[in-house]
């Protein structure tokens, strides 16, 4: 039986040079996957490939979600169909408040064809009672001020505030698989362990997610149930939870001894 999402053969390029070099992974909901791989890896080129950026220029390979190589979809459809990046370096936009980028993302997100009897005055998408009880309901679950919500978006925000807006970004749009980039990149311990336990409140049987991430301290937090380890843009090498340990202590370049003889193919 397939996996709930599959990457095969992945080849991509940015701007000229090849980043990814034929990585393949399978991702079933339910399941917390993690990347680990020094830099210039590949490892944020294939969260922003994943997620349709259009500088990653995709030469070969397929992934494929729902029955559909969601490489052929746009980003907002991707969206729409299910998938979620936690972005490694959040955008600002002043004079947009948490709220309402919030439900504007949401009736994106869930778009309804019949709003004529939706209770929200014939205008599409969530009426606006049911959006401020589902934010106040996960605002509150992710341990996060009321005020937060009349903010403008990441404006002011430390670190840690704007990695918890894209936790409160997932718990919202209730995707199917999240990728998270490098989400612990920038912030201390405390911030580390805030962010953690608010995408642990969210994991479960319908949602499968994949961590990326260059330390093993989130997943201290975020416990994997599989580690990959990417090197030179291919997944070089597989394990549990352990491997994180290991590669915590002896760094990266056994990883690069051990599998010198498949890198050099590449």
């Amino acid at each position: 039986m397939s996996a709930d999402f599959v990457i095969k053969n992945l080849h991509v390029n940015v701007e000229g040079q090849e980043i990814l070099k034929g990585l393949n992974l399978e991702i079933n909901k339910g399941e917390i996957h993690a990347i680990m791989g020094p830099n210039g890896s590949g490892k944020s080129t294939l969260a922003n490939t994943l997620m349709g950026h259009p500088l990653y220029q995709v030469t070969e390979g397929e992934v494929w979600f729902k029955g559909e190589n969601i490489l052929e979809l746009s980003p907002d459809e991707r969206s729409r169909l299910g998938l979620f990046l936690a972005f490694q370096y959040p955008s600002t936009i002043p004079g947009v408040s948490v709220a309402n980028f919030l439900r504007t993302a949401i009736n994106a997100r869930f778009p309804q064809s019949d709003a004529s009897d939706n209770g929200n005055g014939g205008a599409k998408g969530m009426p606006m009672r049911e959006f401020r009880r589902l934010l106040k309901e996960k605002m509150e679950m992710l341990k996060m001020d009321p005020s937060f919500a009349r903010r403008y978006l990441n404006d002011g925000f430390s670190g840690g505030e704007k990695k918890r807006m894209e936790v409160l970004q997932m718990a919202m749009l209730r995707p199917e698989i999240a990728i998270l980039d490098e989400t612990d990149s920038g912030l201390d311990i405390d911030a580390v362990r805030i962010v953690a336990e608010g995408v642990n409140q969210l994991t479960g049987a319908d949602l499968g997610v994949l961590v990326i991430t260059h330390y093993q301290r989130i997943l201290n937090y975020i416990k994997p149930d599989h580690v990959h380890i990417l090197v030179n843009g291919q997944i070089v090498m597989s394990g549990g939870a352990e491997l994180a340990l290991e590669l915590e202590e002896r760094g990266y370049d056994w990883v690069r001894e051990e599998t010198s003889d498949r890198l050099e193919r590449v």
